[in-house]
């Protein structure tokens, strides 16, 4: 794979998706510009990229005002960015009868409308400069199946997804485009695998973050083009397999 001379934005990325895919990124050739809001972590996460081509800027996305801030010292420092990751995301799952509206509220603000905050401004700079830009929304596959006391973040994701084929509409004047990534059961963690887990999905085997940055990368080629307002589906085929209990 040919080395490329970008610049990509990600948020979240101090850990799991988002380091993975910085991580590629850097790899590859490219700059990153590392956000999230675990200061020791985001810092750390940058300072180990290939190349020593990660910075780190701190921002809680689901802030507007954090926002702004953000991409106010973005520009002060000089630093632009032609790829969005929008990665920063919450999964805390509860109880229908013990969600409050706090908690939705916090969720749908840390992974919708974080990508609604960051798009936009995003967009309105590119649209400015003349660049064309590409953004990628990390949404997953419970945008599209369920499991029990995950509406909070199940609505967050199909929103998402949503949201996604709306901007690739509204920006594709200027040459903008976005898609987003539905990732299944991608490891992140510490804990040890079983066969069981593995035999869940059609390429046998859970998902790691290089599967999804390695999609993130091919997403954001200028060649790929063609691909416009799409939810790609990562998961191993993990929604294709039919499963009955023994």
């Amino acid at each position: 794979m040919s080395e490329r001379n970008e610049t990509v934005l990600i948020t979240g990325a101090a850990a799991g998706i988002g380091f993975g895919t910085a991580v590629y990124y850097a790899e590859n050739g490219c700059q990153v510009i590392g956000v999230d809001k675990d200061r020791e972590r985001g810092r750390k996460a940058m300072e180990n990229l290939p190349g020593g081509r990660g910075v780190f800027y701190y921002c809680d996305v689901s802030d507007p005002q954090s926002t702004a801030g953000l991409f106010k010292q973005l520009n002060e420092d000089n630093r632009s960015f032609s790829i969005l990751i929008n990665n920063a995301g919450e999964s805390t799952f509860t109880s229908l009868f013990e969600l409050s509206v706090e908690d939705w509220d916090r969720i749908l603000n840390t992974n919708l409308r974080s990508v609604f905050l960051f798009s936009k401004l995003s967009a309105a700079l590119w649209k400015k400069n003349g660049t064309k830009g590409r953004i990628v929304n990390m949404a997953s596959t419970r945008a599209l199946m369920s499991e029990p006391d995950s509406e909070a973040y199940a609505a967050s994701k199909g929103g998402i997804t949503a949201l996604t084929h709306a901007l690739a509409s509204s920006l594709s004047p200027w040459s903008i485009r976005v898609n987003c990534i539905s990732p299944g059961w991608i490891h992140t963690g510490q804990e040890e695998l079983t066969e069981a887990d593995h035999a869940q999905h059609l390429s046998n085997r859970v998902g790691h973050t290089t599967d999804v940055a390695k999609a993130c990368f091919y997403l954001t080629d200028p060649d790929n083009d063609f691909v416009n307002g799409e939810n790609l589906v990562i998961d191993g085929g993990m929604t294709r397999k039919m499963m009955y209990e023994e």
